[in-house]
């Protein structure tokens, strides 16, 4: 069986972060969130992997994963082009794929218990498909499957006005090569794309069986701020983290700290875990860096208090003020005025940024 591990798309949600690089390269618990994909493939005993690019963020996502070798995995580029829909994309590795099975993984998506039950499951029978299905309060808003008493798929509907279940589709799927020959069959939805929901309801037309699998544990799609730290605040609870750093005598820490080797917390920080703080950043006196908080590589911060937040790194925070449920972009300079100033925020705010003040 192979793997397709979809990193595409613009992330037009979580600009203007991803004005400068893939929404799939946004760091969760100090961690690209496809390196989680990635993990999950080889987990299940999938090592060979075709990766699809879009045209943005093509060199970074390449630059990042590399050949595969120091994952363990072989990975081959396989160049999308334009986000024409999933079905679309899934279709771009059909010549990767040949005749053989394949998971399809969304390359944003972060999923707690991983993917080997649902590839276990749809090598027990003859499928056509197997979709990963999760229990969801608002299923209005998603692709949702009905099921028989067997877990086989008896309907797939996109956002239905009167759901008949509440199993959303979560964005991880096992195909056989059938698929190929029912997305030649699409056409274009109203948002003008390929949808993967209508090929599996072709599988299911042409009599195929479709294989669902209910996750249990949590999922996160990273589509936006907000589930960036919601899916850091998950993965710093349930994650193992090594304190390997410095940690000078008259700092105050508690909790489970993740410390990389090359970082220092100095006399005077207050660190209160769970955190994780990636290599040459330093925690200087009088900061407080409290839980659910990942401070990226090469960082400093010094005098501020900051929690339940993601620092992407090469940042420097220095202001006085307190910094909450945030996520701050690569190179961020957070700094108090120095000068007399009508009492008011100064800001510098890129297209589409979303504040609360």
């Amino acid at each position: 069986m192979k793997g397709v591990l979809l990193a595409g798309g613009t992330g037009s949600r979580l600009r203007p972060i991803t004005h400068t690089g893939p929404k799939q390269l946004l760091p969760v618990a100090n961690k690209p969130v496809l390196e989680y994909a990635v993990e999950d493939l080889k987990d299940a005993g999938i090592t060979d992997i075709g990766v699809v690019l879009g045209h943005k963020g093509r060199e970074a996502i390449q630059e990042l994963l590399g050949d595969g070798s120091e994952y363990g995995v072989d990975i081959t580029y396989i160049v999308q082009g334009n986000p024409l829909g999933l079905a679309h994309a899934a279709g771009c590795a059909r010549d990767f794929v040949g005749d053989d099975d394949f998971v399809m993984y969304l390359g944003d998506n972060i999923l707690n218990e991983g993917i080997t039950d649902l590839v276990e499951s749809f090598e027990t029978g003859d499928y056509g498909a197997g979709i990963a299905l999760q229990e969801v309060d608002n299923p209005q808003q998603f692709g949702i499957a009905d099921v028989d008493d067997a877990g086989n798929v008896t309907e797939l509907i996109e956002k239905p006005d009167h759901p008949p279940t509440n199993l959303a589709l979560i964005g991880m799927y096992v195909f056989s090569s059938d698929v190929f020959d029912a997305i030649e069959r699409l056409e274009p939805s109203w948002r003008g794309e390929l949808e993967i929901t209508d090929a599996i309801q072709l599988l299911l037309d042409d009599g195929h069986e479709i294989d669902s699998h209910v996750v249990t544990g949590w999922w996160k799609d990273t589509g936006k701020p907000e589930d960036i730290l919601e899916a850091n605040r998950l993965v710093l609870e349930d994650t193992t983290l090594e304190r390997n750093g410095t940690v000078e005598e008259g700092a105050e820490t508690n909790g489970r700290i993740g410390l990389a080797e090359s970082a220092v917390i100095e006399d005077g920080a207050v660190v209160r875990g769970p955190v994780s703080i990636a290599e040459d950043t330093t925690i200087k006196s009088g900061t407080y860096v409290g839980p659910y908080t990942s401070i990226g590589a090469n960082s400093t911060l010094e005098g501020i208090h900051i929690e339940n937040s993601v620092v992407i790194g090469d940042s420097s925070l220095t202001a006085s003020g307190r910094i909450v449920d945030s996520l701050l972009g690569r190179s961020a300079s957070v700094e108090s005025a120095d000068e007399l100033l009508p009492e008011g925020r100064r800001l510098v705010v890129g297209e589409n940024s979303q504040l609360k003040l």
